[in-house]
């Protein structure tokens, strides 16, 4: 096995009580860049609606929680999955399940008490956007199965995690239409990307223990891989920009996070561990400027 551990051993986590750092880390606390992430293709979404100040911020916040919630959520349920194979990858060994810090029943109780608030959530939004988020929940519990049947687990993941982008979409109008489902394609090209990126760190352990992945498939064909995601990404945000109506402000903006994705896709190094994470944690700050380019489009239109 590899010795690379993208899991900490300081920080506000490290200062917790056993019990309940088992608990944090189980959710993925200590590293909110899944929620965020996750969270991204909803404010797409919700700034895409062009809806007013006080409803889009509500919106913003629900999601911004949710994000949080059913993010350590679908890390549960992941783990529960998951335990026996992470006990064969250093990078995830240590994860509470695998080493045992916390029992199957601790983790089935924390999952009722993370769904139940991401329940009171739901309740908050539209008809359309509660029944697209119980739709979802059968996307988070599959998702985990998918590297043991397919070389394209990241395609589900991208399917799951830009479920939002619909969804937030649904919440601030009451309906879909295709800029929603322009701004979904490009979420899930984007996610397809970066997590392959990120599975770029377990490689060589999961093919010695037969867990399937795009890194694993493209390999050294990469680059161009991801050239292709991150093209289609940008396509389908600037159809969903035109179809939404906004300004050419938009696609000035839009420049930015195009730089920072042809940024990763040129110096990537898919056998530097550290450098692949670097990568993937970046897609916070390209996801916010997507964002930014959006609302700079509504702004100014």
């Amino acid at each position: 096995m590899t010795s690379w551990t993208d899991i900490p051993t300081s920080g506000w986590v490290a200062r917790l009580p056993p019990k309940a750092r088992a608990y944090a880390v189980l959710a993925r606390a200590d590293r909110p860049i899944g929620a965020w992430l996750l969270f991204l293709p909803g404010l797409w979404s919700i700034l895409l609606a062009r809806q007013p100040l006080q409803p889009t911020l509500w919106l913003l916040f629900l999601f911004g929680v949710g994000a949080l919630v059913m993010r350590g959520a679908g890390c549960v349920v992941n783990d529960m999955w998951d335990r026996d194979m992470d006990r064969l990858v250093t990078r995830t060994a240590t994860r509470p399940l695998a080493s045992g810090a916390l029992r199957m029943r601790e983790a089935w109780v924390f999952l009722a008490v993370l769904l139940a608030i991401g329940l009171a959530i739901l309740l908050q939004l539209d008809r359309l956007a509660q029944l697209l988020g119980v739709a979802s929940l059968l996307l988070v519990v599959l998702y985990p199965l998918a590297k043991r049947v397919t070389w394209w687990p990241q395609a589900i993941l991208g399917i799951t995690f830009s479920w939002a982008a619909p969804m937030g979409f649904a919440a601030a109008t009451g309906r879909l239409d295709w800029a929603a489902a322009a701004l979904y394609a490009a979420a899930f090209c984007w996610i397809l990307g970066y997590d392959t990126i990120y599975a770029h760190q377990d490689r060589e352990d999961d093919a010695l223990i037969g867990v399937r992945s795009t890194a694993r498939l493209f390999a050294a064909t990469t680059k161009p891989f991801l050239a292709v995601c991150y093209t289609a990404t940008l396509a389908f945000i600037a159809l969903a920009g035109a179809l939404a109506g906004l300004g050419v402000a938009f696609y000035a903006a839009l420049l930015l996070p195009a730089g920072m994705l042809a940024w990763q896709a040129v110096t990537l190094d898919v056998d530097d561990s550290a450098g692949c994470l670097a990568r993937f944690k970046s897609n916070r700050e390209t996801g916010l400027l997507i964002g930014l380019a959006i609302l700079v489009g509504a702004l100014w239109t």
